[in-house]
């Protein structure tokens, strides 16, 4: 076995948002080992194994849209059988107008195993990109450092 490359780990993440972004989760799904565990910033804490993940994006299903993504910055730590893949991702749709808009901006960071010679996800972690922090009251009053 030889290690995989960036672009072949990317190939699989890429196949996965393809599907997300056309609302099916299914890509991912198919991608999770049974033993998956998830963070994201929406969910209160991580979750555990593929039937909870099943659960999770059951409700997203069709209701998905992102008409293009561009993946940034994607880095490959990786071993005969273990891969991490981390990236930042940006999200787009269409305007009326003909243009485009960002939906949002994500950070990710993917860990594959090699199990039984296929590439399965076994951590997935995405976090936002440099989200709007609410500012303090007091951080933001100019008018008290008189």
């Amino acid at each position: 076995m030889s290690r995989p490359t960036v672009e072949q780990i990317v190939a699989l993440e890429r196949a996965a948002l393809d599907r997300w972004g056309a609302g099916d989760p299914g890509g991912f799904l198919e991608g999770y080992a049974a033993d998956v565990t998830y963070f994201d910033p929406v969910t209160p804490a991580r979750i555990d194994g593929h039937a909870a993940m099943a659960d999770y994006y059951r409700p997203w299903f069709g209701k998905i849209r992102v008409d293009r993504y561009e993946i940034l910055h994607p880095t490959l730590v990786a071993t005969d059988d273990l891969a991490v893949l981390t990236y930042n991702l940006v999200n787009f749709l269409r305007t009326d107008d003909g243009g485009e808009r960002v939906l949002n901006r994500w950070n990710s960071t993917t860990v594959y195993q090699r199990r039984e010679g296929a590439w399965t996800i076994a951590h997935s972690h995405w976090s936002f990109t440099q989200p709007a922090l609410a500012t303090p009251a007091s951080a933001a009053d100019t008018s008290l450092m008189a």
